[in-house]
């Protein structure tokens, strides 16, 4: 067996303590932090990775190369050193530092890039660089790759069908690249019409929750479709800080920002559904990457 082995069927977790906040709607995350690289996005990065080779775009010789705001780049470098793959990642500069440490642990390569584009600015980089020099580079190109998608459509919806034992009746989760929210729902969509999906957003398009995009007032990814989602549920900043410090506080859960925001999200859905429903949402990564930000603690 190698690492990649080890991506997903993480467990789902029910969120007691929280959810004594929507008496009567179970409340339920996938632990998605526990995935080997720490994130959510070790299932796509693999399954983009994974469907490069298999389609001969990914030889000896090449390095792979993409932008990220953190976690796929994690799970790329993570992969690359285990495959014996050179990694390049493109990020923006404001970046956790515990990310990049992460990443060059890994011996990837680092490239920062303009914190005032975002995650957008990484995007535009990394595709000139690839575009000066097409045959030294494996471009997954995470934001319009089926496979991206098509990962958490085989893996991630079924796991939460399963677990919940079919009675999962609302799923609800932030976007970024929209691979997790897309493939996921359809899956939950193809098992019951009855699921109901809904997206988290922040309430900003000046927002501090990394790996979360505000789709109004960015560059919309490929493989997001908007006709999805029943709705958008708006989230705050400071209110999903505030969640990830709950989370540790009181579920003994340490997780990172978006899921903050994610679990915000899922409480503000539940308060509007009859009981009985079940609401299960995404809890992308851990908390240990973001230890330098100063948010853990309250007040400041």
């Amino acid at each position: 067996m190698t690492i990649l082995d080890f991506v997903g069927n993480t467990p789902l977790l029910e969120l007691k303590k929280i959810s004594q906040d929507t008496p009567g709607v179970s409340l339920f995350a996938k632990a998605e932090f526990l995935n080997p690289s720490g994130s959510v996005k070790d299932r796509a990065a693999r399954a983009m990775i994974l469907a490069g080779l298999e389609q001969g775009a990914l030889v000896p010789g090449k390095t792979i190369i993409d932008a990220t705001s953190g976690n796929t780049g994690i799970a790329y470098s993570m992969i690359g050193a285990a495959l014996g793959y050179p990694v390049t990642i493109y990020l923006p500069a404001n970046a956790s530092a515990e990310r990049k440490r992460i990443m060059k642990c890994y011996n990837a390569e680092i490239v920062e890039t303009s914190p005032l584009e975002s995650s957008d600015g990484a995007f535009l980089a990394v595709k000139e660089a690839v575009a000066k020099d097409p045959e030294r580079y494996f471009f997954p190109n995470q934001y319009n790759n089926d496979a991206n998608w098509r990962a958490h459509y085989n893996t991630t919806g079924v796991e939460i069908w399963e677990q919940t034992g079919g009675r999962v009746t609302h799923f609800i989760t932030g976007l970024g690249t929209s691979g997790t929210f897309m493939g996921t729902s359809r899956r939950l969509k193809d098992y019951s019409k009855d699921v109901h999906i809904y997206a988290v957003q922040p309430d900003s398009p000046f927002h501090g929750i990394e790996g979360t995009k505000h789709m109004g007032s960015t560059i919309k990814p490929g493989i997001y479709d908007e006709t999805l989602a029943e709705a958008f549920v708006e989230v705050n900043t400071e209110a999903s800080y505030a969640m990830a410090r709950r989370l540790a506080r009181e579920e003994g859960v340490f997780v990172g920002i978006s899921a903050g925001a994610n679990v915000v999200g899922a409480i503000q859905l539940a308060r509007t559904l009859p009981k009985g429903s079940v609401v299960v949402t995404i809890l992308g990564d851990s908390g240990s990457r973001y230890l330098s930000d100063s948010f853990w603690v309250e007040g400041v």
